[in-house]
């Protein structure tokens, strides 16, 4: 009887240690599957690409940022930010086909049929 007894418990023993092994594999595959998932969704991609896009903007001052009227609010943040942070680091910017200059006293303005013309 005690023989059945240790085999019982050894068999419960080994099952419990199969069902935590099987567990620990599944979870390691969801969060697997999560990242695959996130890094091959389309939504993913299109962010890539904006921010590519974002980064050669920024990185040219000569690019034309085009800010229309159909815009939504955080699209027009978006070009507004990268057109300040043009104007602070290369101390000009194009917007709307215009290019927008910045003096050493923090003063904006524009040429006009070759005048400065601040804002």
């Amino acid at each position: 009887m005690n023989i059945y007894l240790i085999g019982f418990a050894c068999a419960l023993v080994l099952i419990l240690l199969i069902k935590k092994i099987t567990n620990i594999k599944k979870n390691k595959n969801n969060k697997l599957s999560k990242f695959k998932k996130k890094l091959l969704s389309k939504e993913s991609n299109i962010e890539k690409i904006f921010s590519r896009d974002d980064e050669k903007t920024f990185s040219d001052p000569d690019i034309n940022i085009n800010i229309g009227i159909y815009d939504n609010e955080d699209i027009t943040n978006r070009k507004s930010n990268i057109h300040r942070a043009r104007l602070s680091k290369f101390k000009k910017s194009k917007l709307n086909g215009e290019t927008i200059f910045i003096d050493p006293d923090q003063k904006i303005y524009k040429y006009i049929n070759g005048k400065k013309k601040f804002i």
